[in-house]
């Protein structure tokens, strides 16, 4: 995706996000160049690409754009391992686990028939497909 920076202060204010230099910035490396970044990931994007900013700048600007929309939270199960998703909608997640490349997937691509027991009430659902890319 592609955004102006017009375009980030506009998505910005529509969520209620004030945007200043330093969100505009990273905003525009998570929101149109990364694909799936780990805060250390943004963190080191940040100190190549802006003059200074603090690791609490980071985490504060990612955790007020989750808070507004405008990224997902993802975390591994049973690992440590936190992504930033700017898909917002709806989607699952392939693992290809030679390369570690998280691919998103259309739920209409893929069939899930989920039947819980009447005890649970689900709020969420969150499906990784682990694997292999298929060769050429």
């Amino acid at each position: 995706m592609s955004l102006s920076t017009e375009e980030i202060q506009a998505k910005l204010l529509a969520a209620g996000v004030q945007p200043t230099l330093q969100r505009i910035a990273i905003c525009k490396y998570v929101l149109c160049e990364a694909d799936h970044p780990t805060a250390e990931q943004v963190k080191e994007w940040a100190e190549k690409n802006l003059e200074k900013i603090s690791q609490a700048t980071v985490y504060n600007t990612l955790n007020t754009l989750v808070d507004a929309g405008l990224l997902r939270v993802f975390k591994f199960p049973h690992s440590e391992k936190v992504i930033y998703d700017n898909n917002v909608h709806d989607h699952y997640h392939f693992l290809d686990e030679n390369s570690g490349h998280l691919y998103d997937i259309e739920p209409k691509d893929v069939s899930v028939e989920m039947e819980v027991p009447a005890k649970f009430i689900v709020n969420s659902m969150e499906i990784v497909l682990k694997g292999q890319l298929k060769a050429n």
